[in-house]
C-alpha cells in the first residue's frame, strides 16, 4: 500500500484505532477546534443517521418519535445535541437521564431549548432509540437501571460512538450491554466495532477531522477490492510454475476428507500447480486430477510453498511429515494436527531455519494448546503476542479472524455470517493460504486475503451460487442492505442455508471472480 493521501484515508475510514489513540488524536485537533465545534459535528452525523432510519423503517421523519439514553459525560452531550437536532426536522425527543446530576449542561440546554422534553421512563411510543448510556471511558456491563431501560427495548436502537456495556477496545461483554441495530461512531473506528461486530450492526463514520492526527490503524482491514487486486493470475508469459507450486501435506487413511479439501482449495485458488504428498493420495487424484499425488513429502518434489496439518494424524508419522516440511526452506501454513504437534513437540520448530515464514491457523482451543492458555477477552493482543513469541503469522479463526504479524501488524476480517462455521472450512482455508504464499504473497496478506476470500465463498454457497446472489440483489448489496451482504439487521435480500465445507470449496472459484471484479471498478 503506498503512502498517498488517497490510500491513507481509505486505511482510516476501514481500519480502527485504540481509545488512546483517537482521544490523543482529539487533544491534538482540539489545539485547533473548539471543542464544541466537534461535538456538534458529531451529533449531527448521529441525527442525519437517525432521520434516515426512522425514513426507511416508518416513511417519514416529522412526527415521529425518538427517545434517548444519556449518560454522564461527552457521549450524553454528544447524543443530547443529537435530540437537539432531530427537534429542528419535526422529531418529538424524549430523554431519559441517567445521571442527571452529570448530564452535559451545553447539550442538556441546547435540547430543552430546541423543545425537547426530559422523562424518567422511555415512551411507549418511541420508534427509536439512541444510546448515550457509555463513552469510550467506559469499561464493565450496564448498571442495573440502565440494563433494565436496554432490556425492555423493543425498537432499533442507534449505539452512539460504541455500544454501552461493550468494551471499545476489545469487544468483550462483562455484563449487561446493548446491542445495537447500528452505529454511528466519530472521527475513526475503534476495535469495537471490528471484534464484536454482532453488537454493533453496521457502523457508520463521521469524519469530524482526525485523518490528520491519525497514523497507521492498530487494526487494519483488507476491503474487497484490495484483495481482488492482490490476486495472483495469469500474464501473457506465465506458466504453472510460475504462478507457484504449492505442496500439501494433508489427510490420511482415517480422514481423506481433509486432504481433499485442502488440495482442492489449491487448486481452486488459481494456484499453478498443487502436489500432494499423503495416504490420501488416491482420493485426492480421483477428486482433482489436475493434482500431482505421491505417498510420500520426500517424493513430491520442488514447492514454493507447504500447507501441511490437515487430517495429518498426530502419530509418528505425522511427526515425521512435519519436521520434513518445516526443515524444506519454503514458506509454511500449518493447521489442525501440525498446530498440536507443535505444542506437543516444541523441539519441531526447531527444524524450520530462521527467517523462513510461517502462518499459524489455530482456532480458540488449538491456540491454547499451542500457547498455555486461551485467547482471553482481549484478543488482538493474545494473537500479537503469540506472533511474537513464534516469529510466525497467527491467524486466529473466530467470527472475526485476527492475523498478526511478528512485528506487530494486525489485519482483521469481519465475517457477515457465520457460514464458515462448519467441519472443514479450515481445511478449505489452509489451501488457500498456502497457494497465496507459493505464489509469492507475504504472509500475512495472504492469511487476511484468504480470509476474506473464503467468508465470501461461504456467503455465496449459503446463497446458493453466484447466480441467485445477482438475482437477489447483488453481491455486495446496496445501501438499503440488499445483496449477499446485507446487514445483520436486515438479514439481507437472499434466502440462505447452510453449506458444507465443500460447497465453500466449490465456490471459491465464484468469491475469487467476485473480488476481481470489484478491484476492476
Amino acid at each position: 500500500m503506498s503512502g498517498n493521501q488517497g490510500d491513507s484515508s481509505h486505511r482510516h475510514a476501514h481500519g480502527a484505532f485504540s481509545v488512546a489513540r483517537v482521544r490523543a488524536a482529539e487533544q491534538a485537533l482540539l489545539k485547533r477546534v473548539p471543542e464544541s465545534v466537534l461535538m456538534r459535528r458529531a451529533a449531527f452525523g448521529v441525527a442525519t443517521r437517525a432521520a434516515a432510519v426512522l425514513a426507511e423503517r416508518t416513511g417519514g421523519v416529522a412526527g415521529r418519535h425518538v427517545a434517548l439514553l444519556v449518560g454522564a459525560g461527552n457521549n450524553g452531550g454528544d447524543t443530547l445535541w443529537a435530540g437537539a437536532y432531530l427537534r429542528r426536522r419535526g422529531v418529538a425527543v424524549t430523554a431519559v437521564l441517567l445521571s442527571p446530576q452529570q448530564a452535559h449542561p451545553a447539550g442538556l440546554a441546547a435540547l430543552r431549548r430546541a423543545g425537547g422534553r426530559l422523562a424518567e421512563q422511555l415512551p411507549q411510543r418511541a420508534q427509536l432509540v439512541l444510546d448515550g448510556i457509555v463513552g469510550l471511558a467506559g469499561r464493565g456491563g450496564l448498571r442495573p437501571a440502565a440494563a433494565a431501560l436496554v432490556e425492555a427495548l423493543r425498537v432499533p436502537i442507534i449505539a452512539v460512538d460504541s455500544p454501552s456495556g461493550v468494551d471499545p477496545d476489545t469487544g468483550a461483554v462483562a455484563g449487561p450491554a446493548v446491542t445495537a441495530t447500528e452505529t454511528v461512531t466519530f472521527g475513526a473506528r475503534k476495535p469495537v466495532h471490528l471484534l464484536a461486530p454482532w453488537r454493533c450492526g453496521p457502523v457508520h463514520l463521521v469524519d469530524i477531522g482526525l485523518f490528520d492526527e491519525l497514523g497507521e490503524p492498530d487494526l487494519g482491514v483488507l476491503t474487497a477490492a484490495q484483495v481482488g487486486a492482490l490476486w495472483p493470475v495469469p500474464g501473457p508469459t506465465s506458466d504453472k510454475y510460475t504462478q507457484g507450486v504449492v505442496g500439501i501435506a494433508a489427510g490420511s487413511a482415517d480422514y481423506p476428507g481433509a486432504a481433499v479439501l485442502c488440495a482442492g482449495a489449491a487448486v481452486l485458488a488459481t494456484s499453478g500447480m498443487v502436489r500432494f504428498a499423503g495416504a490420501a493420495a488416491d482420493a485426492v487424484r480421483a477428486r482433482w486430477p489436475e493434482v500431482v499425488a505421491t505417498g510420500s513429502a520426500s517424493d513430491a518434489g520442488q514447492v514454493q510453498a507447504w500447507a501441511v496439518g490437515p487430517g495429518l494424524g498426530t502419530g509418528a508419522a505425522g511427526r515425521h511429515v512435519l519436521a520434513h516440511v518445516l526443515a524444506a526452506g519454503v514458506p509454511v501454513v500449518a493447521d489442525a494436527d501440525a498446530i498440536t504437534l507443535l505444542a506437543r513437540y516444541p523441539e519441531l520448530a526447531d527444524s524450520r531455519d530462521p527467517g523462513t515464514p510461517l502462518v499459524l491457523t489455530p482456532h480458540d482451543r488449538e491456540f491454547e494448546r499451542l500457547t498455555g492458555k486461551p485467547p482471553g477477552t482481549d484478543r488482538v493482543t493474545a494473537v500479537r503476542d503469540a506472533a511474537r513469541r513464534y516469529d510466525a503469522v497467527l491467524v486466529l479463526k473466530g467470527h472475526t479472524t485476527i492475523v498478526a504479524a511478528p512485528d506487530g501488524r494486525v489485519l482483521v476480517n469481519v465475517a457477515r455470517s457465520s457460514w464458515p462455521a462448519t467441519a472443514g472450512s479450515g481445511d478449505v482455508l489452509t489451501g488457500v493460504i498456502g497457494a497465496l504464499l507459493a505464489a509469492g504473497l507475504e504472509p500475512i496478506m495472504a492469511a487476511a486475503a484468504a480470509a476474506h476470500a473464503q467468508e465470501l465463498a461461504a456467503a455465496l454457497a449459503a446463497a446458493g451460487g453466484l447466480s441467485s446472489t445477482a438475482a437477489g440483489g447483488g453481491i455486495f448489496g446496496t445501501a438499503a442492505g440488499g445483496g449477499i451482504f446485507g446487514t445483520a439487521a436486515r438479514g439481507g435480500l437472499l434466502s440462505t442455508a447452510p453449506a458444507p465445507a465443500s460447497a465453500i470449496q466449490l465456490a471459491l472459484t465464484d468469491s475469487i471472480r467476485t473480488l476481481r471484479a470489484v478491484a476492476r471498478r
